[in-house]
């Protein structure tokens, strides 16, 4: 794993991390493929639409969110990125503070990385 390919992708994590800290779906949007969805633990899978809409009406907000991206697979086009952090933030109008672990897949497009799949676990299995 390239210590560049690695710092690439912990920017791309910050600056997706910061638009979600601000509700600003419009650019996490351009973050993931239209097909994009989520494996979360206590939800399951979620598209991408149903993701955005979450924050969009207030129904999820996040306080916090740190990852640090600890290790990086590419394969041509193709990323297989793993990280660690912690989410904190509401849901449904109850509060959550978990620790994570986070792999992300993702494909290239031109010059850009695009995610197409997120699976959350968390840290304690």
């Amino acid at each position: 794993m390239s210590n560049q390919l690695l710092q690439q992708f912990q920017q791309l994590k910050d600056n997706f991390n910061d638009h979600l800290l601000t509700n600003n779906t419009a650019a996490m949007a351009n973050y993931f493929s239209d097909e994009w969805f989520i494996l979360e633990p206590s939800f399951g899978i979620i598209s991408k639409e149903s993701f955005l809409k979450a924050i969009q009406s207030g129904k999820l907000s996040h306080a916090s969110m740190k990852k640090e991206v600890v290790q990086v697979k590419a394969h041509d086009t193709i990323a297989i990125v793993i990280s660690k952090g912690r989410n904190v933030g509401v849901y449904n109008d109850i509060p959550f503070d978990t620790e994570v672990w986070v792999t992300n897949t993702y494909k290239q497009d031109g010059l850009n990385w695009v995610c197409i799949m997120t699976q959350e676990s968390p840290v304690s299995c």
